[in-house]
């Protein structure tokens, strides 16, 4: 609202209520610039942002939200580094000049460049870059699409299998899911041992599964994600039971990486054919 106060912007600037998807409906068709200037995390998702990209409009945001994953500089402007600031209340004035400084510097100057025949090419070359890189990764055919041939689909195909037969494999998983609540518990790590060669690392890692199937569970070395990637997750070989021990087994994994040791952790999963682990059965051992 600081930016309405100005007496050189206030003639030009309207506030609209009861925002709707009619008066968004409106608002997309005749936008050339679409500023969002949320407190980053805030910005719960952004799509108000997407709905103006097929329409031609370019997004001017706060990199929060879709457009942490969606800008680079040939589609549109960004605000902030993508860090948080909590409460600082100094914060907003700061992205309140940026603001400022990028739209005078930038964004006006490239709207009204314009050629002899009155076209502003710098910003349709920007328009189409827009349109033609991020409308088809945020749409809801995309969404609809990828939401149903990872999750939908495949869930459909386990029930049906689950069902199958009167619900034979309905009924071995319910009685997995009772075994793991009934002798999880029992589980406990044993001694790591970490032994360092030229390149990687050899770790073995005792667990004490008692009575519990070894083919119940998964052993993994785990590590957290680094820089926006995904988490490592290194699966562990059934090396050998310890003769005399109550379901005593020693597991090894060979570890290539330039990380060092101490970011990976052993942990037990479940692990049964047919049953989505995070979902059907949550239970997760680590090794302290």
């Amino acid at each position: 609202m600081l930016f309405i106060r100005r007496p050189e912007t206030r003639p030009h600037v309207i506030f609209l209520s009861d925002y709707d998807m009619l008066l968004t409906e409106e608002l997309v068709q005749g936008v050339d610039l679409w500023i969002n200037t949320p407190r980053r995390p805030w910005e719960a998702c952004g799509t108000s942002g997407m709905k103006v990209l097929v329409n031609g409009g370019i997004n001017l945001s706060e990199l929060d939200g879709w457009w942490a994953e969606a800008y680079t500089p040939e589609v549109g402007w960004a605000l902030g580094g993508g860090l948080e600031h909590g409460d600082d209340p100094t914060w907003d004035g700061v992205e309140a000049n940026a603001l400022y400084d990028l739209l005078e510097r930038e964004v006006v100057p490239e709207f009204y460049k314009r050629v002899q025949s009155g076209i502003p090419t710098a910003w349709i070359k920007r328009m189409r870059e827009s349109m033609a890189k991020l409308t088809p990764r945020f749409s809801t055919n995309r969404t609809v699409r990828e939401y149903a041939g990872r999750h939908y689909l495949q869930a459909a195909a386990g029930c049906r299998q689950r069902v199958a037969d009167k619900g034979a494999l309905g009924r071995q998983v319910v009685d997995w899911q009772h075994a793991m609540d009934q002798k999880w518990g029992a589980l406990h790590f044993g001694r790591l041992r970490v032994e360092t060669h030229a390149g990687h690392y050899q770790i073995e890692v005792e667990l004490f599964l008692n009575d519990l199937d070894p083919n119940a569970v998964r052993v993994e070395l785990y590590a957290d994600p680094i820089n926006g990637g995904d988490p490592v997750r290194e699966e562990m070989q059934r090396a050998r039971f310890v003769p005399g021990s109550t379901g005593l087994f020693v597991y090894s994994a060979t570890l290539v990486t330039a990380r060092p040791v101490r970011d990976y952790t052993a942990r037990v999963i479940p692990l049964r054919s047919g049953a989505a682990v995070s979902l059907g059965c949550a239970p997760i051992l680590w090794q302290r």
